[in-house]
């Protein structure tokens, strides 16, 4: 299990890779890939079924969409979050594609791998043993919207995601694209 949880990063980031340099090479809009950092909040539900197994989170999120053709795009993104409740902190990488909508609006999905260390202190009521290892992790799937504010490169997003389809997190955000 430790080997597949190992190595679960670094094919997903290949695989993210195998899909978004041949998009970038096959482009077909005259717009370049766009780039965009944000910062990010939301709550992430565990659904363990136990008292407060919930948690705020709030973080930073930074990824690239390249255009492919005139409203389709596909990129990659990365997070970050600390925690607070049930969720220390919670990291991930994603593939995302989409449409565009608009002037400056984009529906998209996602897929990928997010870890979440979680604070056994605060959701079971006990300290755990020293060297327990209390983090798991595993596939992301998830869908989200983004639209612009005005002229400015802000834009606003929300999203829902999963974990494996056991928990359920809900974010939204300001990012900033360039």
């Amino acid at each position: 299990m430790r080997k597949i949880a190992i190595t679960t990063p670094a094919v997903i980031g290949a695989a993210i890779a195998m899909i978004a340099l041949p998009a970038a090479a096959h482009a077909q809009s005259n717009d370049g890939p766009e780039v965009y950092v944000g910062a990010s909040a939301g709550i992430h539900d565990l659904g363990l079924g136990l008292p407060d197994d919930n948690g705020g989170i709030y973080g930073i999120v930074a990824g690239v969409d390249v255009p492919v053709g005139q409203t389709f795009f596909v990129g990659a993104e990365g997070n970050f979050h600390i925690g607070d409740g049930a969720i220390d902190n919670e990291y991930g990488i994603a593939a995302r594609a989409g449409v565009r909508v608009g002037e400056s609006g984009k529906i998209f999905v996602r897929g990928g791998y997010q870890k979440v260390d979680l604070d056994l202190g605060n959701l079971l009521g006990v300290n755990p043993l020293v060297g327990f290892d209390s983090s798991d992790g595993d596939y992301l799937v998830g869908a989200g919207v983004e639209f612009g504010l005005g002229e400015s490169p802000v834009r606003f997003r929300a999203g829902i995601d999963t974990i494996a389809f056991d928990t359920t997190r809900a974010t939204v955000g300001l990012l900033f694209a360039f």
